[in-house]
């Protein structure tokens, strides 16, 4: 029992070290802008047709709406008549939406280049090292030790 509790401590006293590496961050941000623009047009429509009729005992007769007069009148036996039109255009105004999308990609890309550089080792780091081998020296000396005292029923030491 003796000897597994030295085992078990000198595995406790041996320690290893994790590396931990660096990620590399990609970091895209898309931005998308939306800008309506309200466009107003123009545009010209084609004039109804109207007709209007009147019917007179004078001599003379006037017809008039918002887009032309006529007058039209008998002198002597003759009628005289004239038609005039007026300049007279229907605007309409067309408002139209206009949209505008421009989007912008932003790329941040953070690469990491790992370059080795070597340094001499400080006095500690290298005590740790040695003490490092010699407790792995150390556990398969006491493994051999039990395989020798367990199987093969020898005493070499007395503990």
């Amino acid at each position: 029992m003796k000897a597994s509790a030295i085992l078990v401590l000198v595995i406790l006293l041996s320690a290893c070290g994790v590396a931990r590496p660096v990620l590399e961050s990609d970091n895209t941000k898309v931005e998308v802008k939306t800008v309506e623009k309200v466009v107003r047009d123009t545009a010209y429509i084609q004039l109804p047709v109207i007709i209007e009729r009147v019917a007179t005992l004078d001599t003379a007769s006037v017809l008039e709406n918002k887009y032309a007069k006529s007058e039209a009148s008998v002198s002597g036996g003759v009628l005289h008549h004239s038609l005039q039109t007026k300049s007279v255009r229907e605007p309409v105004t067309v408002e139209t939406k206009e949209i505008v999308r421009d989007s912008i990609v932003y790329r941040d890309r953070v690469q990491t280049v790992t370059k080795e550089v070597e340094k001499p080792l400080t006095g500690w780091q290298q005590a740790k090292l040695r003490v490092g081998g010699f407790c792995f020296f150390l556990v398969i000396l006491i493994f051999l030790y039990i395989i020798v005292t367990k199987f093969l029923n020898l005493n070499l030491f007395k503990l």
